[in-house]
């Protein structure tokens, strides 16, 4: 049942984000299968309560591409918010929150491409994915989402290396 409070009043959903890159330096982005099909997302998903952010990290990688071989070589200094556009507010998590905040974590895959397999999961929200440049993500997300994406380009763009 959607939440009938201001959106001023609502909080924000806590949630961990990945950047994976592989070792060309490229990231994984999964072009979504919702509403916003023709944009491409980074795995990400909310925290469940009691759980640290680096756990929720390695769990939403494994539940939203089918594996979590990968390690964790970085972490976003602070906290990054977004709200949601207001045809979303009152229908994503039940209209209980007003966007999320996120702690995003960059991790270098350890597997082989084909362990990749975001539409072998519990429950897909990627049709299909590929590796990009780091410096693409702005412009392949969706509008509430691109300033976000800059900022992890800035803050990532150390691992953005060939590590072969």
């Amino acid at each position: 049942m959607p939440n009938d409070k201001p959106l001023s009043e609502l909080p924000y959903r806590p949630c961990a984000g990945i950047v994976l890159f592989n070792d060309l330096g490229q990231v994984f982005v999964g072009r979504r299968l919702d509403t916003y099909q023709d944009a491409w997302q980074l795995p990400q998903g909310g925290i469940d309560e009691g759980e640290e952010p680096q756990d929720a990290a390695v769990r939403e990688l494994e539940e939203e591409i089918g594996t979590a071989k990968a390690e964790i070589i970085g972490e976003a200094e602070d906290w990054l918010s977004y709200d949601l556009p207001p045809d979303l507010l009152g229908k994503v998590w039940n209209g209980r929150y007003r966007g999320q905040t996120q702690k995003w974590f960059a991790m270098r895959f350890l597997g082989d491409d084909s362990e990749i397999n975001p539409s072998a999961v519990k429950t897909p929200e990627f049709g299909s994915w590929k590796w990009a440049e780091l410096t693409e993500l702005p412009e392949m997300a969706v509008t509430f989402k691109k300033s976000i994406y800059q900022t992890l380009v800035s803050e990532f763009s150390r691992f953005a290396k060939a590590t072969r």
